[in-house]
């Protein structure tokens, strides 16, 4: 059991609990290392016993550790503790988007289309680097406050392929999303994730899974069976680009799906545009239903089983023989096998292979090759590799700690690493401003620097476009000479994006629609008849210009109309 102040590894504190799942436990904890906050992630016990699951699990989840893109959760360690397995990971402060769909429902379609683009650039990135999730659910997706998404779980939902999921709560986290060949047994390709992107993409418009059911096995009959329901039908408003990438994204056929994820993310980024406003409904060029048929076996005719007797019948002939009696003879025989196997490996094999344990002595403050023939003379290896941390304790060179730590009990063989001191770390602050914040708080916090971040707003117009991980202040300034674990205060752009004045500049309602379309504000027309201004220009706005836009928000705007010709006493 994992406890509030327990270390992992020697270098991980746990903070908190932060999720449980039926895969593994999720804690807040500290990199004491490092002095930042991580997201560490340990196996559930039962799975740390299957050795099979244990190797596929690390050497996936090492893979999706060289994954670096700002849409999917960095993996910073994979190791094991004293029999638990685990992974570090960044630390998101958000919550999921099924967590967010269950407590607003469905969302506005410009945030549908913000988060899939998103999401399908994450992918993207990782069927680059020959990496298929197997596992897209909206469980398994982090969203910020920002509205920056997250994709987690690359590891364990790989993993997890490679073993039977037969407990009912795992299968139906899932099985709402599984691709019809994953469900029918079949080999996962990068497309597979493409179909769950589809169904994660439907529930999210719409607040509903497509495909339900009382059991696992009953919503995979659906995936391979029955079309994906058309939202367009659901809600009118929907344009029919939108559907078409749901129903190229979602179906059953692999060879009607898109080819890429890049192919996905290109029709969602330019889905709402106005060169597909009169999209016709997507046509599919194959079979969707049928196009992958099992070959018929041979009927046997006249067969009949008789349970009491054992008796086989096929025809006209019978087959007497003492099946039922053969059959408990053999079970017999085969209980009484695995009960001396089971006695072999549970009181002999552990005399064999016992290994004999030793306590790791506490060599701090020990040069490095003193150290090391105390640690081998006690039957350890030690990692070749040194780790070296600063401390105004202990003197540059000589060792602070070990992993495993002092006073620990392993056993011989176990490879220990030494942990060094380098001195006391200090930097002299350059000019950080008009840098990326994201490469400098990496630099900083690798030297002990604490970053504390604040924002001020900035307001964005075409003369001033700044991004927003643009760094535009700092304190302390240039040229200040600070030590570990100190701080520096980085200040961060708010854009502020302000409406302009529609009126005096004479903005036509198609121009302001393209506005607040991009800026997630909902536009009402009213008009006004009136000969001052062409038709169609804006005469009045509920928000006045320079007031800040914020979303969701309902804008009204006035539109002149052309004035009404009272004929009724014009006399012909």
């Amino acid at each position: 059991m994992i406890t509030k102040g327990q270390k992992i590894n020697d270098r991980y504190k746990i903070i908190k609990t932060i999720g449980e799942g039926g895969m593994a436990n999720v804690y807040l904890a500290e990199d004491e290392i490092l002095n930042r906050e991580v997201a560490v992630k340990i196996l559930r016990g039962d799975l740390a016993e299957d050795e099979k699951f244990v190797r596929r699990f690390q050497r996936e989840a090492i893979s999706a550790s060289s994954l670096n893109h700002p849409n999917i959760v960095e993996v910073y360690d994979v190791g094991e503790d004293d029999g638990s397995y685990f992974i570090v990971m960044e630390y998101i402060n958000g919550v999921t988007l099924k967590n967010l769909v269950k407590k607003r429902g469905k969302l506005s379609l410009i945030e549908v289309v913000d988060i899939m683009k998103q999401l399908t650039s994450g992918i993207a990135c990782a069927h680059k680097n020959n990496i298929i999730h197997r596992d897209i659910k909206p469980q398994n997706v982090m969203i910020l406050d920002d509205g920056k998404v997250k994709i987690t779980d690359f590891g364990i939902s790989t993993a997890l392929n490679s073993i039977e999921m037969t407990q009912t709560n795992s299968v139906m986290g899932s099985v709402h999303y599984l691709p019809p060949e994953q469900a029918s047994g079949k080999a996962t390709t990068f497309k597979s994730d493409i179909y769950s992107l589809g169904i994660l993409m439907y529930e999210l418009l719409t607040g509903t899974i497509p495909f339900k059911g009382e059991t696992a096995v009953e919503v995979a009959m659906k995936q391979l069976k029955e079309d994906l329901p058309s939202i367009v039908k659901k809600n009118p408003e929907i344009p029919q680009s939108v559907e078409n990438i749901l129903m190229r994204a979602c179906a059953k056929n692999p060879l009607n799906r898109y080819d890429s994820v890049e192919e996905m993310y290109h029709d969602i980024r330019v889905c709402l545009e106005e060169t597909h406003a009169h999209d016709k409904p997507y046509v599919y060029k194959y079979p969707e239903h049928d196009f992958d048929k099992p070959k018929k076996v041979k009927e046997l005719k006249n067969v009949e089983f008789d349970n009491l007797g054992g008796t086989l019948t096929v025809g006209k002939k019978k087959t007497h023989g003492r099946i039922l009696n053969f059959f408990v003879a053999f079970l017999g025989f085969l209980t009484i096998f695995l009960f001396l196997g089971l006695a072999a490996v549970v009181i002999i094999y552990p005399k064999v292979t016992q290994v004999e344990e030793v306590v790791v002595k506490d060599v701090a403050n020990m040069e490095v090759s003193e150290a090391r023939r105390t640690l081998e003379s006690l039957g350890l290896k030690i990692n070749s590799e040194l780790t070296y941390k600063s401390s105004s304790t202990i003197p540059q060179g000589k060792v602070i700690s070990t992993d495993p730590s002092s006073g620990r009990t392993v056993k011989k063989g176990k490879e220990v690493t030494l942990i060094v001191s380098s001195g006391v770390k200090g930097i002299v602050i350059e000019n950080y401003i008009g840098k990326n914040y994201y490469e400098i708080k990496e630099k900083l916090e690798g030297l002990g620097i604490k970053i504390n971040v604040e924002t001020e707003d900035i307001s964005e117009d075409d003369d001033n476009k700044i991004d927003e991980n643009t760094i535009i202040g700092q304190s302390p300034k240039q040229g200040t000479l600070i030590s570990e674990g100190d701080s520096i205060i980085i200040t961060l752009p708010n854009i502020v994006t302000e409406y302009p004045d529609f009126v005096k500049e004479r903005w036509t309602y198609e121009k302001v629609v393209e506005f607040c379309t991009k800026y997630g504000v909902t536009v009402e027309k009213a008009t006004r008849e009136t000969d001052a201004v062409p038709e169609g220009t804006v005469v009045a706005q509920s928000r006045n210009a320079g007031m800040r836009v914020t979303s969701p928000y309902t804008l009204v705007v006035t539109v002149a109309i052309p004035p009404t010709i009272d004929t009724g006493d014009i006399e012909g």
